[in-house]
């Protein structure tokens, strides 16, 4: 039978990244003792008062169709939000909203990137980019994020691998995996090259409200003068803890919006008009988790740079924000892929393989900050004696 070529493209770049999670989850079902340290699932429940309000709207009908750009109560909310934050007025003609931060991802990069065209990624980069880009038929060409730099982009780096096929500077920050934020300097520099290039800046900000204290969230939609070339997506699915709702929005110039509409008529036709209330709630009023949440994380992060770094040759990278710590365990001798798997076989602590994130994480570990501050010790011990067996094998 024939295929599109889609199903070429995306070969591979599926559940398969996660195939350490989906085993561990397998052995917790079948009565393991598995601490799970993969997925960046928030540490608390969606706030009650969302739920209520979702709850609410449906009791009071809004369950019909909505329409390809979003609920006019919640792209004022967010038009609000983006022009109070940004400082300059962001009308709801610039914003369009969906499923998550993944459809949204999905949705724009099919609007500004066809076959043959080139996307400019950082290496290391969240496991569903990849495939993302691919799936257009772009193709992602890796800019190197050094941990010498702190893991953040360089601009002589990206404008180093510029071709006459780049389309798109793909950005992520706060970064997912390596808790990376680029400051303003950073964003200038990029912006620069972009406009330099003629390239559009495309920008997942799902973490903005999970920045650690000392560090201060930047955006390119805090630079105007580059407006007309940049678009941020976001979601509440970690500020609000609320990833199941699956609710998410883009922001970007208005004439982009307005051509990205028949794609998202075409595609879904509107997210629920219930969600999309709740949703309204959540970004009008400061998130009531996201600051209990922040706290937890570093220190935990903290937590694990006490009980690991340095011990049996491990090294633990801190993170200026997000749900995760990364492990180098390249002086084992083992790959990530080889150090998680039998980690998970010996000591039944399941985290992430660093190549599930890109070449430039091969030997390194993703670990979740999500579990409560005694789990994060004993895993922490585990791996130590894990990292301590391959030293006396060895």
């Amino acid at each position: 039978m024939r295929y599109a070529p889609v199903t070429e493209h995306l070969a591979g770049l599926g559940s398969e990244k996660w195939a350490v999670h989906v085993r561990a989850r397998k052995m917790k079902a079948a009565g393991d003792a598995v601490i799970e340290l993969t997925i960046g699932e928030p540490d608390v429940p969606t706030p009650p008062a969302l739920m209520e309000a979702a709850a609410q709207a449906m009791l009071s009908g809004r369950t019909g169709y909505s329409n390809g750009r979003g609920e006019p109560a919640l792209l004022r909310a967010l038009s609000a939000r983006y022009s109070a934050r940004r400082g300059r007025t962001i009308g709801t003609d610039q914003i369009m909203c969906f499923p998550g931060t993944q459809t949204t991802l999905y949705a724009v990069l099919h609007a500004l990137c066809a076959d043959g065209d080139e996307v400019l990624l950082g290496d290391p980069m969240y496991a569903t980019y990849e495939g993302l880009v691919r799936s257009t038929g772009a193709r992602v060409v890796p800019v190197p994020l050094r941990p010498e730099a702190g893991f953040r982009m360089q601009a002589a780096d990206v404008e180093a691998r510029i071709t006459p096929r780049t389309r798109v500077l793909m950005l992520n920050s706060p970064h997912n995996p390596t808790g990376a934020v680029l400051d303003h300097g950073d964003l200038r520099a990029l912006c620069e090259v972009a406009a330099k290039h003629d390239l559009w800046v495309l920008c997942d900000e799902v973490y903005e409200e999970m920045c650690f204290p000392g560090t201060t969230f930047c955006s390119p939609l805090d630079l105007p003068e580059y407006a007309e070339r940049v678009v941020v997506a976001s979601s509440i699915s970690k500020s609000h803890a609320a990833p199941g709702f699956r609710s998410g929005w883009c922001v970007g110039p208005a004439e982009f919006c307005a051509r990205l509409l028949p794609l998202s008529e075409t595609m879904l036709f509107g997210n629920q008009p219930f969600i999309a209330d709740m949703t309204a709630a959540a970004v009008s009023a400061p998130s009531p988790v996201a600051a209990g949440m922040v706290e937890r994380f570093q220190r935990r992060a903290a937590l694990m740079g006490r009980l690991l770094d340095g011990v049996e040759g491990l090294r633990v990278h801190q993170p200026q924000a997000g749900m995760f710590a990364l492990v180098d365990v390249r002086a084992t001798g083992l790959s990530g892929d080889g150090f998680a798997n039998a980690l998970l076989d010996a000591a039944k602590v399941a985290v992430m393989p660093g190549e599930s994130f890109g070449a430039a994480l091969s030997g390194w570990l993703r670990v979740s900050l999500t579990q409560p501050d005694a789990v994060i010790a004993e895993a922490c011990d585990r791996i130590a004696t894990f990292a301590a067996s391959r030293r006396s094998a060895a």
